[in-house]
């Protein structure tokens, strides 16, 4: 229970990903917000948070929206004080080549994705530099890092976010607030489970360590980053990929 009296505040979090991070946490000891598209799977999260015996509050919050941003903080602070941790998962995809994708589509994935990011650490650095602590944890992609046909503004929105984690490490170094990134390779989720076998073959042939990632994977490694044992690691990019980028 290494996290005992803190607060975290997970995006993207009703399921995959998101949702093993935020029942890591919680199983550490954080006291949890979880934040979705819909109340309703940002509910479900939290209601297992506290069947666990953890607390938890569920909101509803687009990332890209800077006032609901700003109220998500502010919840938060109302419910539980404080914001110690922030893991910046919410993202989506659009995928089609550059020659055909839209400017919506563009626009979407970054504004999600990489706006979405900045955002949220923005309010979160206000509170964490006033308590000279913080924790922020930005969940890219191998894609950022390697590059991807038909992901053009995925890629580009996690390569983003890459930069956005270096930079505000740097800035805040001094108070305390380490800001780091994790880059997954291909891992098992709702969006991988729909992918086809011939399409999974491929993509083990990638991948030295031969199988797929699990969302625990993901979540173990953050836990790493905001725990105690990552106080002297910041603006670092730490890979959970089984080899397929090095």
């Amino acid at each position: 229970m290494m996290l005992n009296g803190k607060v975290a505040v997970v995006t993207g979090a009703s399921r995959g990903i998101g949702k093993a991070i935020a029942l890591k946490l919680a199983a550490e000891g954080a006291d949890v917000v979880v934040t979705a598209t819909s109340q309703e799977g940002a509910q479900m999260t939290a209601d297992e948070i506290v069947r666990m015996g953890g607390k938890a509050l569920a909101l509803k919050v687009n990332v890209a929206d800077s006032a609901e941003v700003a109220a998500l903080f502010a919840r938060t602070v109302e419910n539980f004080g404080k914001v110690d941790i922030l893991v910046n998962n919410a993202g989506i995809t659009r995928d089609g080549l550059v020659l055909r994708m839209k400017d919506d589509d563009w626009d979407a994935v970054i504004d999600v994705n990489l706006k979405g990011t900045f955002t949220c650490t923005r309010e979160a650095v206000k509170l964490m530099s006033k308590a000279r602590y913080g924790r922020i944890v930005n969940i890219t992609s191998v894609v950022g890092e390697m590059g991807n046909a038909g992901q053009a503004n995925y890629a580009a929105s996690k390569a983003g976010m890459i930069g956005l984690t270096k930079s505000t490490a740097r800035e805040f170094a001094g108070r305390n607030i380490t800001v780091n990134a994790i880059a997954p390779g291909f891992i098992e989720t709702d969006m991988t489970e729909i992918l086809s076998e011939k399409v999974k073959e491929g993509l083990m042939q990638q991948i030295p360590m031969g199988r797929l990632g699990a969302p625990d994977d993901v979540a173990n490694a953050v836990f790493f980053l905001v725990s105690g044992l990552g106080d002297y690691i910041t603006g670092h990019v730490l890979s959970v990929n089984g080899g397929m980028y090095m």
